[in-house]
């Protein structure tokens, strides 16, 4: 056992010297990482085994020896047992334990319980599908672990590793405030709009800086993984029906945006009311969708959303490139950036109702007021602009939130 230890502290050393630090994710800065057990969940591709090596390569390369990391689909699981890592890490003298996908491990709630009751010396963070459920898990974790949730880069992150210029970040507050400011401060240095189609193409996930040639091959591939492995595995979907869900999220990318028709929907697709909402909000769970409802909060995976918008502006171009709606791709940004930090609901006035006080209304440079006139705490993002007027605010600006 100890032999196999110390390899696996070899293998994840040479990870550690190959890691970038070119960015660093504004999550890195909001976990508290005094911990004793911190979870990261979301979706494949945002950068959560990056964020992990940066983290170690940054604060323990002087103490390598009391750190381990490990994916949890590793070959070394087949004949051993999380408990027998932490116990064997341990007593040799670990203190950092680093785990990676740990929804690929069977029993991976009830032993890290285990080693968080039975090793009180052990600090643990783990990373896992954007599914993972610590609250209804079999083990609850929910009073153990600080759970954080993992997205994609912002337009601010895209920005800042094209031009490797520090740009800072602003509060949604900031922003309706103080965005005439805030667009000029940023401008002076660089200007967003240059960068801001590219963003809207490939500036999602981190990925593309590595093969860019491939990059939506590899979209595509990651999307399928998610619906082939992470679904049956997570959720129980039989496999045989993957291809209706697949079905679905082609019809939402065609569409301006897509507003769904249940009735009809399940007659094309074949299959029941029920389990066609199910689909919906399994899809919006492994963050291939973004799905509107009026209400706050308590969301049933029976209910109808009133709207639906692929995750990203990258995913757009994946899966249905020649047949992009500009329309709906500044509203998929908009949805996209706004929902990290804030509540992003149907509006039936205006594209979008956020934290249940805002509405906003999303479009071009020539956008005005005429559809939220008389409406209180109303605002254009607007797109084609460096700098805004009043209530009129930069689109791109809604992508220094994170």
């Amino acid at each position: 056992m100890k032999a196999t230890i110390e390899q696996i502290q070899e293998q994840y050393k040479r990870l550690i010297k190959t890691v970038p630090l070119s960015l660093e994710r504004s999550l890195m800065n909001e976990i508290n990482w005094d911990a004793k057990l911190i979870g990261i969940k979301g979706a494949r591709g945002v950068g959560k085994t990056t964020l992990l090596l940066q983290y170690i390569k940054k604060n323990h390369s002087k103490n390598l020896h009391k750190t381990l990391y490990l994916s949890l689909d590793s070959i070394w699981f087949a004949e051993n047992s999380l408990l027998d890592l932490a116990d064997d890490f341990s007593n040799q003298g670990g203190k950092y334990l680093f785990l990676d996908e740990v929804h690929k491990y069977k029993n991976w709630s009830q032993e890290l319980k285990n080693i968080y009751d039975s090793y009180p010396d052990l600090k643990v963070v783990f990373t896992g599908s954007s599914l993972l459920d610590i609250l209804n898990a079999r083990a609850d974790l929910s009073r153990r672990a600080l759970v954080y949730t993992m997205q994609g880069l912002s337009f601010r992150e895209y920005m800042q590793l094209k031009t490797s210029i520090a740009l800072p970040f602003y509060s949604l507050n900031d922003i309706l405030n103080h965005h005439e400011e805030i667009s000029i401060e940023i401008t002076e240095n660089v200007k967003p709009l240059v960068y801001f189609s590219e963003y809207l193409k490939h500036g999602y996930y981190p990925y593309y800086f590595e093969l860019p040639d491939l990059y939506y091959l590899r979209i595509n591939e990651i999307t399928n993984m998610i619906l082939e492995i992470e679904l049956p595995l997570l959720r129980g979907v039989e496999i045989n029906y993957i291809h209706r869900i697949k079905q679905l999220l082609f019809i939402i990318s065609q569409s301006v945006p897509f507003v769904p028709n249940v009735t009809k929907l399940s007659e094309k697709i074949g299959i029941q009311r029920g389990t066609l909402l199910a689909y919906f909000h399994y899809l919006d769970e492994v963050k291939l969708t973004k799905n509107l409802f009026k209400e706050a909060g308590g969301i049933s995976k029976l209910q109808k959303p009133l709207k639906v918008y692929l995750e990203n502006t990258n995913l757009m171009y994946a899966i249905s490139y020649e047949n992009i709606n500009w329309g709906t791709l500044r509203e998929t940004f908009f949805a996209n950036q706004l929902s990290f930090h804030h509540q992003v609901q149907y509006s039936v006035k205006g594209d979008f109702l956020v934290d249940e006080k805002y509405i906003f209304e999303i479009g071009g440079k020539t956008k005005n007021m005429n559809q939220i006139e008389g409406l209180k705490n109303v605002y254009i993002a607007a797109d084609e602009i460096e700098y805004g007027w009043k209530s009129k605010i930069p689109l791109w600006l809604f992508g220094f939130m994170y």
